[in-house]
C-alpha cells in the first residue's frame, strides 16, 4: 500500500487553509492542521471550520508560528513530506493599528518556517505572498516581474519580506518555495474582516455599510474553489516541471484576471439580498490601492490554471453560506 503525502499546514483554521485542507483530505492527502485560534476575528467560526476538518481525520495542533520549540516538535512528530504555510497577520487596514504583530506573525513566524523546513528536507513550501507588494501600480495587468518596491503598508512589507527570505534560504540551502500572490480571495467560509463579509451582514440588518474611494476602487476578486484549485496543483506537481535552470523559487500570481469596480460588487451583493445598502461614502483610505489586475499568463505556463468562477456567481454562494451559518432564512 502507497505511504499517502503528508501536508503540513499552517493557518488550517483560516479562511484558505480550511479549504485547501478540506480539498487535501478529500484527494487522499495525510493533512496536519496547524493553527494558534488567535482572536483577530470569530474564534467560534475558525472551531466550526477546524471541527469539520478533524471529523474527516485531519490531525490538529495548536501551535503559535513564532514559537520555534512548538513548531519543531510538531515537525519531528509528524515529519511532514511538504508544507503550505499560510499563517499570518493579515489585513491591511489592522496594519495601520497594530504593526507589531506584522513583525512577530509575518517576519519572525516566517522564519521560523523557513528554517525549520530547512532542517527537515521538506520537499517544497508553497507560501503565502499578496497581491498588496504591487503597491499602487499603473499597469494594466500586474506580473511578477513588476517592481515591488514601494510598500504602502506593514502587511504588503511583509510578505515582501517574506519573498526575499524565502529566496535567500532558496538560493543557500536548496528550500524548494513557491510564492503565491493571492488576490482578493472570497467565498462560503469567509473572513469576517473582509469587505463583502461586512457588507452582506450589514445589509441584511439595515447597518450602513462604508464605501472608501467612492466605489471606483476595483479589486481582482478571486473565487476560493479557484484558489484551492492552484494551490492543489502546485502541491501534486513534480519540482522539476515547475523550477527552472536549477532555481528552487518561484513567485506566481494567483488571481482571476478579472477586476470588478466595487460599486458593482455592492450591487451584485444588494440584489441577491434583494436588498439596497445604506452607504456612508468616505475616502480611500491610507495603505489601500486603487485596484489590482492579475496577470496569469506565468502560473498557466506551469499548471493547469484558468479561473472558473466569475463574481455573479460567487457572490451568491457566500450569501447562501452565510444565511445558513447565521441560521438566517
Amino acid at each position: 500500500m502507497n505511504k499517502k503525502t503528508k501536508v503540513l499546514i499552517t493557518g488550517a483554521a483560516g479562511f484558505i487553509g480550511f479549504h485547501l485542507s478540506k480539498s487535501l483530505l478529500k484527494n487522499n492527502f495525510d493533512v496536519v492542521a496547524v493553527d494558534n485560534l488567535n482572536n483577530y476575528y470569530s474564534v467560534e467560526l475558525k472551531k466550526s471550520r477546524l471541527e469539520i476538518l478533524t471529523k474527516n481525520y485531519a490531525r490538529f495542533f495548536k501551535i503559535d508560528i513564532t514559537n520555534f520549540d512548538e513548531l519543531k516538535t510538531c515537525f519531528v512528530k509528524e515529519k511532514p513530506d511538504l508544507v503550505v504555510h499560510l499563517a499570518a497577520q493579515a489585513g491591511v487596514r489592522y496594519s495601520l493599528e497594530n504593526p507589531n504583530s506584522y513583525i512577530q506573525n509575518n517576519i519572525v513566524g516566517f522564519f521560523n518556517i523557513l528554517e525549520i523546513c530547512k532542517n527537515f528536507n521538506i520537499e517544497k513550501l508553497i507560501f503565502a505572498s499578496s497581491s498588496s507588494v504591487y503597491g499602487n501600480s499603473n499597469k494594466d495587468k500586474f506580473d511578477e516581474n513588476d517592481h515591488v518596491d514601494n510598500p504602502l503598508n506593514m502587511y504588503s512589507a511583509s510578505k515582501k519580506s517574506n519573498e526575499l527570505m524565502a529566496y535567500t534560504y532558496s538560493s543557500l540551502y536548496n528550500v524548494p518555495c513557491i510564492g503565491l500572490r493571492f488576490f482578493t480571495v472570497y467565498g462560503p467560509w469567509g473572513r469576517p474582516d473582509m469587505a463583502y463579509f461586512k457588507f452582506t451582514k450589514n445589509i441584511i440588518n439595515d447597518v450602513p455599510i462604508e464605501v472608501y474611494g467612492n466605489g471606483e476602487m476595483s479589486r481582482d476578486f478571486t473565487y476560493i474553489d479557484d484558489i484551492v484549485h492552484g494551490i492543489l496543483e502546485l502541491v501534486n506537481i513534480d519540482n522539476k516541471k515547475l523550477f527552472t535552470e536549477n532555481v528552487l523559487f518561484e513567485i506566481l500570481n494567483l488571481g482571476n484576471d478579472s477586476p470588478v469596480e466595487l460599486n458593482e460588487f455592492i450591487s451584485i451583493i444588494e440584489k441577491t439580498i434583494g436588498k439596497k445598502a445604506i452607504k456612508q461614502i468616505l475616502e480611500i483610505q491610507p495603505g489601500d490601492v486603487k485596484r489590482t489586475s492579475a496577470n496569469l499568463r506565468k502560473i498557466q505556463s506551469k499548471i493547469n490554471f484558468f479561473p472558473k468562477t466569475k463574481i455573479e456567481a460567487g457572490l451568491p454562494k457566500f450569501i447562501e453560506w452565510y444565511n445558513s451559518y447565521y441560521e438566517l432564512s
